[in-house]
């Protein structure tokens, strides 16, 4: 038997020590630093061959050979790498334009959101697309069970091999014996190594795992998309180290109650991290959103009290989300307050602003904000929308559907400028919006990619709801 050291671990940012503290010296969290052991030597000859021994033998070989440094500026001694395509347009954007040879992606995301649903639809459509094969292992489902849902999602191709196992050593072994153009490992979480004491997803198992994709991710030159469990706080579960030892780190996000879902790349080593890709979840499998303007508003035409809309953005997307308010006469002795996508306490501080400053009172009244189909208006500049969906609802004055507004309130009553206002009024004006109420201290540089729309400019909150006859 090898011998073995005890270690401390942080399960929080990967500090190790020989010590327990009740608060990681690093990182602060209380709670997070467990004891594991890891051993100091490989396994004996007469045994099994040690994963990680091969790994460090492979290392050291290579340093053998001949490394040559060029400049950044030769590109003629280094090899163009030309991208993977994953078959769906909106999640090669959030990828910088494909998949990277030899890189190692994660994708993260709640149970149930659809990972392991976008990673075979993807893999089904690069397999039909590509002579070489795709390797899919699976620590969760047998290949009965995958062939099941490849099935349903239209993912059938001779090209794309299934594998199921839960032992790292397995796994490595299928993906340089296949040496498939990509490999996609689910999940980090249910791979385990015997070469590492520890249950499956501890600290320990989770980093020894990542190092052996990654390494042979490198030595092969072979794209690994490799799926990541979250936690009930919604960060990846397992050391943060798995989040460094990763070029991209991808989150998938969504309603459980929508069939709408959310990619976002929070690291890439090779792309940008402020784009978000939108997708639409069915029976039948995952389908790209490549134009979302039209989910987060309602389809009626007619003008409604306490409704307004409003633009975020969402990485370099200008996205419409439609905000409603319902204002009724409260018989609790505390008021109540529901809100869904809008954040409860900005809610709050607009309440207390309509009444201080624009003497509108609701502090008595029962009020619910919501957005359409799932959409998030969280930012400072939905408070002006907001606001105004408020005081139509309490007033019963309807606002017009060609009507948008954007700005951040402050506790002043003031309406302040947003950032990126040019992309959301283009937007506006693309989608046949009419009138925009923005911040009277907005500056715009643009003017003529604006189109033709009536921009109203508001100093203060009171000012925008006498614009639109809600409060004289």
């Amino acid at each position: 038997m090898a011998k073995a050291t005890t270690t401390f671990l942080c399960s929080e940012c990967g500090w190790s020590g020989p010590k327990w503290y009740g608060r990681c010296p690093e990182c602060g969290e209380w709670g997070t630093i467990a004891e594991f052991h890891e051993p100091r030597a490989g396994r004996s000859s007469g045994g099994k061959s040690s994963r990680s021994a091969q790994r460090s033998g492979s290392r050291t070989a290579s340093a053998d050979l001949s490394v040559t440094a060029l400049p950044v500026t030769d590109e003629a001694g280094i090899a163009a790498e030309e991208r993977l395509h994953t078959g769906f347009q909106e999640f090669d954007r959030i990828l910088g334009g494909g998949i990277v040879p030899g890189s190692v992606i994660l994708i993260a995301g709640e149970p149930g959101i659809g990972k392991s649903t976008l990673l075979l639809e993807s893999a089904g459509l690069i397999a039909a697309a590509h002579p070489a094969n795709v390797l899919y292992v699976s620590g969760e489902e047998s290949q009965a069970q995958i062939r099941m849902r490849a099935k349903r999602i239209g993912a059938m191709h001779d090209n794309l091999l299934l594998a199921s196992t839960t032992d790292l050593g397995t796994a490595l072994s299928l993906i340089e014996t296949q040496s498939p153009q990509l490999a996609i490992v689910d999940s980090a979480q249910t791979i385990t190594s015997d070469d590492i004491d520890g249950i499956s997803g501890g600290s320990a198992q989770v980093r020894e795992v990542a190092a052996g994709i990654i390494d042979v991710a490198k030595s092969r030159d072979i794209p690994v998309l490799l799926v990541g469990h979250v936690t009930k706080d919604g960060s990846i579960a397992g050391p943060r180290t798995l989040e460094h030892l990763v070029d991209v780190v991808c989150q998938f996000e969504g309603d459980s109650q929508t069939a709408l879902r959310m990619l976002r790349a929070t690291k890439n080593r090779f792309g940008p991290t402020d784009e978000v890709g939108c997708f639409d979840m069915s029976d039948e499998g995952i389908e790209e959103v490549t134009d979302p303007t039209g989910l987060f508003i309602s389809d009626s035409d007619e003008p409604s009290d306490g409704t307004c809309v409003t633009f975020t953005m969402e990485g370099h997307r200008s996205l419409p989300i439609e905000i409603q308010a319902l204002v009724t006469s409260s018989v609790l002795p505390a008021p109540r307050r529901a809100t869904n996508g809008v954040d409860s306490n900005r809610v709050a501080m607009l309440v207390a602003v309509l009444y201080k400053h624009a003497h509108l009172q609701l502090l008595a009244n029962d009020l619910y904000i919501s957005t359409i189909a799932g959409g998030m208006a969280k930012e400072p500049s939905c408070d002006l929308a907001v606001a105004i969906a408020l005081g139509s609802a309490a007033k019963s004055v309807p606002i017009a559907r060609t009507t948008a507004a954007f700005g951040e309130v402050s506790l002043t009553g003031e309406v302040r400028s947003i950032p990126r206002a040019e992309q959301r009024i283009a937007e506006a004006a693309r989608m046949g919006f009419e009138t925009i109420i923005i911040p009277a201290s907005q500056k715009l540089r643009n003017t003529k990619r604006l189109g033709n729309v009536n921009l109203v400019r508001v100093k203060t909150l009171r000012h925008a709801l006498q614009t639109l006859d809600i409060t004289r």
